[in-house]
């Protein structure tokens, strides 16, 4: 008996995980015999009502003509309560000659991924199932991309591969393709940066911290090109870069007249994990009162053209307000 837990918000990612790991699940076995597959349409009874009989009945079949059954289990994030796992966290003792790859991710109803049950996430741990990220984030997002660029039958040199990591920014759900392409191109042979280029296409979104790390940094040009990316490539609504802006001063400003020393005691201040807590420390101390009130007011004049009040478009209004908070930090 295996199981398997996959958990992520990028479809594309999940996806190629799901595929990965039902692959080594299956190993040479007959697929057609061995593979079940569940989605949302099975966890619905005819009055609509969320159950789990379908998964729990494909989990505890025994094989047919095979020595072991697969059951891939997708958008299992519609059990969200304790309550509505309890059926499967029950049978997971039970489970015999089978591999059972649980999906945590949204259903096409559902707006974001609801968090994990912690007693699902004690009964997966207590079984020593494996438990896999599909779409991590920070550091652990670009060790990804990292692994995926190593492993690329293609031949990619240091250069070419800092140049497609930084095209795709955030997007590495189209990493797989973007390799998978090259592959189909160019073969084993050694491709370079020149090379790509015409394969990249607009420049994909990027994680706002690259946004609010460059403006901290004080460079306009770096800090603007950011703000591209996650306008274009990204699709956001300059409202939501000014929530992000908003939310990135807010926890400076908190910090101003604190005690303060360490990036521990901001974030017992402000929340959060010390990592960004030391982020805001730094900001409110390179600042000072007098240059966050400046920026407050920036982002109130902002805020309020963005709303409506100029014929200003929005994002020229947000590209105008991006450079005056990179001139603020220098």
């Amino acid at each position: 008996m295996t199981v398997v837990f996959i958990k992520g918000d990028d479809e594309a990612l999940v996806a190629q995980e799901v595929v990965r790991q039902t692959d080594l699940l299956v190993g040479d076995g007959d697929k057609s015999l061995m593979l079940e597959e569940l989605t949302q349409a099975n966890y619905f009874d005819e009055e609509g009502r969320l159950e789990m009989v379908q998964l729990v009945n494909a989990a505890l079949t025994p094989p047919f003509l095979t020595d072991r059954r697969v059951v891939v289990a997708r958008h299992l994030a519609l059990f969200s309560k304790k309550a509505d796992v309890a059926p499967l966290i029950a049978i997971l003792d039970d489970l015999q000659n089978v591999g059972l790859v649980l999906v945590w991710e949204k259903a096409s109803s559902s707006s974001r991924l609801s968090a994990v049950p912690k007693a699902l996430k004690d009964a997966l741990a207590n079984l020593g199932a494996n438990v896999i990220d599909a779409a991590p984030k920070g550091k652990a997002r670009k060790a990804l991309v990292e692994e995926q660029l190593a492993m690329a039958d293609v031949q990619l040199d240091r250069q070419t591969k800092n140049k497609i990591a930084d095209a795709i920014g955030d997007d590495v759900g189209q990493l797989n393709t973007l390799l998978e392409t090259l592959y189909a191109t160019f073969g084993t042979a050694h491709v370079k940066a020149s090379d790509v280029e015409p394969f990249l296409g607009q420049a994909s979104d990027v994680p706002p911290w690259e946004l609010t790390d460059a403006i901290d940094s004080g460079d306009i040009g770096l800090s603007l090109e950011k703000l591209h990316r996650m306008l274009r490539g990204g699709s956001r609504h300059s409202l939501q870069i000014m929530a992000t802006l908003h939310n990135h001063y807010q926890k400076a400003l908190a910090l101003q007249g604190s005690s303060a020393r360490n990036d521990k005691e901001a974030a017992a201040i402000i929340g959060g994990s010390p990592f960004p807590a030391r982020k805001a420390l730094n900001v409110s101390k390179k600042l000072g009162i007098a240059k966050l009130s400046q920026v407050f007011a920036l982002l109130a004049e902002a805020d309020l053209g963005i709303r409506g009040k100029t014929a200003i478009d929005p994002d020229a209004i947000i590209e105008v307000l991006v450079a005056r908070l990179a001139r603020l930090s220098r």
